[in-house]
């Protein structure tokens, strides 16, 4: 039973040879499992998670430690507190009176008064603004505030009103002063408002219209209470060309990882009469410079820039 016998010899018979050789592999495959197993893992290295990439630094800082100010008659706080007079701890960008809240108080608390700084100009137009823009960068800022281009727009006619490609060419010029000793300060970029919304709503106050015939923006508030055709087309033209004034600041702007414009939020605002001066029914007084301020930190301190 256990084999055949033939010619002398003993003949396995074949399922005998097939579990042998069955034993056999079952036994390999034994040993290569422990080889694998546990002892293996602890003799080895085990595999190294792989480490999460660092999150990258945003390029936006929402709480500057430092603010410089740069740009016109607004920014000065001209006729806030008194007529034909600049009044800068009213500005909206960087002063000290506590009904405005600046955006320097909003920001930097009580070291405003010694982490900022205002180089804006009464009268100044974006020709001015690389100057401006060389002496605020000498502070290495971490924030530099532009409000300009309403008195390229105010000339005593729509025909003096600066060129757009000229207008461009000097904040370009502006930006350039800025990186050149600051390569990395933020820039927030106010819109310019709506002169002719202005025009509109302070045309009420009889004293506001006794100072612009001072020659206050003429080209817009010349002959105020005229309404003929003809005194439209005027305010028209200029208020066209404050339009084409804030594409270029857009663009511009836009050009700049660090600079963020306002999306046109100062140019939309309607000021009411309240919020004029009370002296020429124009320029923003304390409640207005207080509105552009809010304006103003909203937008810097946005996690995003608006649309």
């Amino acid at each position: 039973m256990h084999g055949i016998q033939r010619n002398g010899r003993k003949r396995v018979r074949p399922f005998a040879a097939v579990a042998a050789l069955t034993a056999a592999a079952l036994l390999g495959q034994t040993a290569v499992t422990a080889c694998d197993g546990p002892s293996a893992v602890q003799h080895g290295a085990r595999p190294k998670a792989p480490r999460p990439s660092p999150s990258p630094t945003p390029v936006w800082d929402r709480s500057p430690a430092s603010i410089a100010a740069v740009g016109d008659s607004i920014t000065r706080g001209f006729d806030v507190c008194a007529l034909l007079a600049d009044c800068p701890e009213a500005s909206w960008a960087t002063g000290t009176d506590a009904g405005v809240r600046s955006l320097a108080q909003r920001l930097l608390g009580p070291a405003a008064g010694d982490r900022s700084w205002n180089h804006a100009g009464s009268g100044a137009r974006m020709a001015d603004l690389p100057a401006q823009m060389t002496a605020a960068a000498a502070r290495r800022p971490e924030l530099v505030t532009v409000m300009a281009g309403a008195n390229d727009a105010c000339r005593d006619s729509p025909d003096l009103m600066t060129p757009v490609k000229e207008f461009t060419a000097s904040f370009e010029s502006a930006m350039r002063a800025l990186r050149r000793t600051a390569p990395k300060a933020q820039v927030y970029v106010s819109s310019i408002p709506d002169l002719k919304r202005l025009w509109s709503t302070g045309r009420v106050n009889p004293l506001g219209l006794q100072v612009w015939k001072l020659g206050i923006c003429a080209s817009m508030l010349g002959d105020a209470e005229d309404l003929s055709e003809a005194a439209g087309q005027r305010r028209d033209r200029v208020y066209e060309r404050v339009v084409a004034y804030n594409e270029a600041l857009k663009d511009v702007c836009a050009k700049d990882r660090r600079c963020r414009y306002d999306g046109g939020a100062v140019f939309d605002y309607r000021f009411t009469g309240e919020q004029l001066s009370p002296w020429d029914s124009f320029h923003p007084g304390k409640d207005g410079q207080r509105r552009l301020a809010e304006i103003a930190y909203r937008q810097v301190t946005a996690a995003e820039p608006p649309a």
